[in-house]
């Protein structure tokens, strides 16, 4: 008998080949990989979480409108000195006092809390007051105060009086505090002095041993000028 040659074997070789090929086709374990799966596997695998959606912080509530009439008195920052301020209806009137020698009025207008008041010489005021308080810088004779001072409820608040001291035309005013204590100058023709005691209950006081009435100063009476 002869053996198949080797062309036969070569031919039965891939014959057999095929044949496995077919069944494993058959069987889905032969299955060509198809174009894209392992691009899609892959993004399956790498989806990303969606970021938290972020919250709108709440807005704050809104600021309440400044009081068209309001008084206010206290001392500035490191009690050098008092400071009394009145507004009404779009105007101010302020008052600085050491009790000793120093003292300015200011005034102005005012529009939304907000406080830009004059005096002479060279005073200024800035600031801004609410239903609770004012707070600012004040400048007088060069020097600058800052103050944060409370509301000033009757008999506390600021006062003045026009005597005559030696026959002749004088000028006193007066910061009573909310805690009942108070500070003002007497200015003659021969400076200033501590003021005498003002009895706010009465509006009076005693100057040059003469009764003399004071008046409460307002945003709306008088300015300060005497």
């Amino acid at each position: 008998m002869k053996h198949p040659g080797p062309l036969f074997t070569l031919l039965a070789g891939a014959l057999l080949a095929g044949g496995i090929g077919v069944a494993d086709l058959a069987a889905g374990t032969g299955a060509p990989p198809v174009a894209g799966a392992a691009s899609a596997v892959s993004a399956a695998s790498t989806t990303t979480t969606a970021p938290p959606a972020t919250t709108s912080k709440p807005s704050e509530p809104p600021k309440p409108a400044p009081p068209a009439r309001a008084d206010y008195a206290g001392k500035v920052t490191g009690g050098g000195a008092s400071i009394a301020v009145s507004a009404r209806d779009g105007h101010a009137i302020a008052y600085l006092c050491d009790g000793k020698k120093l003292e300015a009025w200011l005034q102005g207008v005012t529009a939304g809390g907000e406080l830009d008041l004059k005096g002479a010489p060279d005073a200024s005021l800035t600031g801004r007051f609410d239903a609770t308080s004012v707070t600012g810088t004040v400048t007088v004779a060069s020097k600058t105060y800052r103050f944060t001072v409370p509301t000033a409820k009757k008999p506390a608040g600021l006062y003045r009086a026009a005597p005559k001291v030696k026959g002749k035309a004088a000028k006193v005013g007066w910061i009573v505090q909310p805690d009942g204590s108070q500070v003002g100058i007497l200015t003659t023709e021969e400076g200033p002095t501590a003021a005498p005691a003002l009895d706010p209950a009465a509006d009076t006081a005693t100057v040059d041993g003469a009764p003399v009435t004071a008046e409460a100063i307002s945003g709306l009476t008088g300015n300060g000028d005497f």
